[in-house]
């Protein structure tokens, strides 16, 4: 009997370990870095693609959490003549639902918001005016699974769901504006995200 009441708590225990991590009052971190480069034929430099984007999260209730994104993305292409680099900004909220003790299924609503401008940039690689602002603001409702191996550690799994996007470019010399918006569903189970999350 003692042991199988002691084998009851230690349950109980992991159960609420593995609950712990969405519950109201705690930090959820994470973020998303990429790099990429490429070289096309007859090219004398490489197009370079750099971002980072940190976020953080606070769960105002049990399971349900808001916050946001910030960083910079810097995307040179030589190939095209043009360099973008842009601020990023994303807020989100996301709602988790208990599927086991080790497994939650979470929806996002995120708002990934970029105002930058483009340069432009000759055959060696090297920058010169400015020739646009730009401004991308979108809406994304994207659904996704995380594994809890540990209280603070999870993996996430996701797809990037429904979209709404909206790009304005605006021209430096003439003061045109070219405007553009999109609207998807994109669902890719052949090149999911995978994510690590930590809670705090």
């Amino acid at each position: 009997m003692k042991k199988l009441v002691l084998s009851l708590v230690a349950v109980f225990a992991f159960a609420f370990a593995t609950q712990a991590q969405t519950e109201k009052g705690n930090v959820l971190v994470g973020g998303n870095v990429g790099f990429n480069t490429s070289k096309t034929d007859g090219a004398d430099k490489s197009d370079v693609n750099f971002k980072v984007v940190p976020s953080v999260g606070y769960f105002v209730a049990d399971n349900f959490a808001i916050g946001t994104g910030v960083g910079y993305n810097y995307n040179k292409q030589v190939s095209r003549n043009n360099l973008n680099q842009a601020f990023e900004v994303s807020p989100f909220g996301r709602y988790y639902v208990d599927l086991n003790d080790n497994f939650k299924f979470f929806g996002q609503l995120a708002v990934p918001m970029a105002f930058g401008n483009n340069k432009y940039v000759d055959a060696n690689g090297n920058t010169g005016d400015k020739l646009a602002t730009t401004t991308n603001i979108g809406v994304n409702l994207a659904p996704g699974f995380a594994y809890y191996p540990s209280k603070k550690v999870g993996i996430e799994f996701s797809v990037d769901g429904f979209g709404y996007n909206h790009n304005k470019v605006e021209n430096e010399l003439t003061g045109n504006k070219v405007k553009s918006n999109s609207f998807g569903f994109n669902a890719n189970t052949f090149a999911p995200k995978l994510g690590i999350m930590l809670h705090f």
